[in-house]
């Protein structure tokens, strides 16, 4: 293999998600290194998997700089190939419009030394249903809803309710109707006692801390029991889920014991 591999974030002023998507990549790499040929331990030679991290806001610059120096440094290892691996949940604008054009500029500022190779964004992958699913099998209610950010596209929210239905939750939105509280009010209404609420969010963050300060308003107004899992986080299915869309076989499996 010849390939370097750029893990792409939103961004975040909160540390949590950055420290999270470098343990990602610190999976994505160690898993390449003890399924495939790799030899190295270390990550960051042309002799191992070159896997590295990347925000499209509130980075250290701009996207198509970090992808560019990215390429810099895979050059420096003698790698002329990169993978550009979104891991976004919804296919909005910046998996849209944003991601590629960012691409667009760094290949140009790159030239022909190094190819890039934009991959499919990580929500959609089919396994997340499954992932989704088995997060919810932790807590015992009797109905559930799926929060995720919410777009403003038309049909940019088309696959949440594809999930929602695969999962038997209702979807709800945390930046676009319909809200939370409306809901579990819904909810409320027909009878259900044990509600739990699945954040669709891959990282820990002030958004989940928002979530979290929603539903304990939300428990002191409903004497029902508001149960509330956990975002998806770091795990050894969502480094399946990267190593597959980077091209690897399906059942490459990540590094036993990993996440």
């Amino acid at each position: 293999m010849h390939t370097s591999y750029l893990l792409v974030m939103h961004g975040s002023r909160d540390p949590r998600p950055q420290v999270a998507l470098g343990k990602l990549a610190q999976g994505v790499g160690e898993t390449l290194i003890s399924k495939t040929n790799f030899t190295s331990s270390k990550l960051d030679t042309a002799s191992g998997p070159l896997v590295g991290t990347a925000s499209l806001e509130l980075g250290p610059a701009l996207l198509d700089e970090q992808i560019k120096q990215f390429g810099q440094q895979a050059l420096a290892s003698g790698l002329h190939q990169m993978q550009v691996l979104p891991l976004f949940l919804l296919p909005g604008v910046h998996v849209k419009e944003d991601i590629p054009a960012a691409v667009i500029q760094a290949q140009h500022a790159l030239g022909g030394e190094v190819s890039i190779d934009l991959r499919p964004h990580l929500g959609t992958h089919p396994g997340l249903a499954k992932l989704v699913a088995n997060r919810m099998a932790r807590l015992s209610v009797d109905a559930w809803i799926l929060l995720a950010h919410g777009s403003r596209r038309p049909g940019g929210n088309g696959p949440i309710e594809k999930i929602a239905n695969q999962v038997q939750a209702v979807p709800t939105y945390w930046s676009v109707p319909p809200k939370l509280e409306k809901r579990v009010r819904e909810l409320v209404t027909v009878g259900h006692q044990r509600i739990g609420i699945m954040p669709y969010f891959l990282f820990s963050g002030s958004t989940t801390d928002a979530i979290a300060e929603e539903v304990a308003r939300l428990r002191l107004e409903f004497p029902q029991q508001l149960q509330l899992a956990t975002p998806l986080e770091p795990s050894a299915e969502l480094v399946n889920f990267i190593l597959d869309l980077a091209g690897f076989p399906a059942n490459l499996g990540a590094t036993p014991g990993w996440g």
